[in-house]
């Protein structure tokens, strides 16, 4: 006997792409010294910054933010010994981001130099204080210690909640808040975590039909587990 159910049909789920300008980025505790001080500019207490932050904790947000504001050219720790820095130097605001990924001592001394000659800004980001870095060239010790650092620290509960609620929102799907409250003390920590729980729950909601709920919370976290 043929059964009279076909094949499930999947959702068909549009790309999502996350706003990372000025206005989109939620700022709670855990951020605002950051947000501050990088939106502040170009009223900057030095013209290089140094931000440290946890993986997940919204620097490339923050960066990304600047870069609105300044006009900034963004570039990786790893790209500096390809790139002509002077000219990079002199076209603007500079971001350099990742720096605890690796890069060449020699070429960050010299943009550090080439940002100072120009009397441009610097907006650099790590996941480890520059202090802990094993630097060989001592002057470049130095120009890390001239720079002003600002954390980002790892997201509280407030701006997790936020994250997810403006993340569903922007979804148009509609969740009652006992389920934020529900994921927000059971998700790690991150606002990549976050993301990631939304984009699940939705593309779940979808396939079944359902509302989202703690249930299906519940199941969708048991499965990011394993």
């Amino acid at each position: 006997m043929t059964g009279s159910t076909g094949p499930q049909q999947l959702p068909l789920v549009l790309p999502h792409e996350e706003a990372l300008g000025v206005d989109d980025y939620l700022v709670s505790t855990s951020n605002q010294a950051a947000f501050n001080l990088v939106t502040n500019w170009p009223e900057w207490p030095s013209p290089i910054v140094t931000l440290q932050g946890p993986i997940g904790s919204g620097k490339t947000h923050l960066v990304n933010a600047w870069q609105e504001l300044s006009g900034a050219q963004i570039v990786g720790g790893d790209e500096l010994e390809y790139l002509d820095l002077t000219a990079l130097a002199e076209a603007g605001p500079v971001a350099v981001e990742d720096l605890h990924a690796g890069f060449d001592e020699a070429s960050l001394f010299h943009l550090f130099n080439a940002v100072r000659l120009t009397g441009g800004n610097m907006l650099m980001t790590t996941r480890e204080w520059p202090h802990t870095f094993d630097l060989k060239t001592k002057d470049l010790a130095s120009r890390f210690r001239a720079a002003t650092p600002v954390q980002v620290e790892e997201p509280d509960d407030m701006l997790l909640a936020m994250v997810m609620t403006k993340h569903f929102s922007d979804r148009q799907v509609t969740v009652d808040s006992s389920v934020i409250d529900y994921l927000v003390i059971r998700i790690e920590r991150s606002l990549d975590a976050a993301r990631n729980v939304v984009d699940m729950l939705d593309r779940h909601a979808l396939a079944t039909g359902r509302k989202i709920s703690r249930v299906m919370a519940s199941k969708i976290l048991e499965s990011m587990g394993e």
